[in-house]
Parts: C-alpha cells; sequence; structure tokens
C-alpha cells in the first residue's frame, strides 16, 4: 500500500513539475525501503537498479510509438471546390 501511494505521488510530482536527479534517487530509496530492503545491502541495490531499468524501458517504449506515428506519412484531405459552367 505505501509503495503504491509512493508511486503515485512520483507520478503526480513528474506530471507538475521536473524533479532533480537528487529528488528522484530521494523517491527511489524511499520506495526501496517501503519495499522492506534496508539501505546498503545488495538487495536494495538491486531494488534501485530494478527502478532504473524500469524507467528506461519505459522511456524507450515512449520514443518508439512516437517514432512510429511520426515516421507515418501525414495524409492531407482538402477539398477543392470547382465550379460547374452551365451552356443554357
Amino acid at each position: 500500500m505505501r509503495s503504491a501511494v509512493l508511486g503515485f505521488l512520483a507520478i503526480g510530482l513528474a506530471a507538475c513539475t521536473t524533479i532533480t536527479p537528487e529528488e528522484r534517487r530521494a523517491l527511489d530509496n524511499e520506495a526501496c525501503r517501503a519495499y522492506g530492503f534496508r539501505t546498503g545491502t545488495d538487495a536494495f541495490a538491486a531494488c534501485l537498479q530494478r527502478i532504473d531499468l524500469d524507467r528506461r524501458a519505459e522511456a524507450r517504449a515512449s520514443r518508439a510509438e512516437f517514432d512510429r506515428w511520426s515516421r507515418t506519412p501525414a495524409v492531407v484531405y482538402r477539398p477543392v471546390f470547382v465550379p460547374v459552367q452551365r451552356n443554357y
């Protein structure tokens, strides 16, 4: 429960402001402590590494999605009015 709250807090902060690397590290540290890992252990370091790898994977997926849409040729529809001449 606590980790979910921290996750939503981190997402909320990311949406509102720019987080400095120090603030992000502090949030990551708190998340790993909330999971029950103790600071200075190998498990704590692995937790931080997983968080960082997940963040990087999300960034790559986001860039790939953006690239997929930016490479798609745009089709522009512009109706053209052609007057009809009638010979009566």
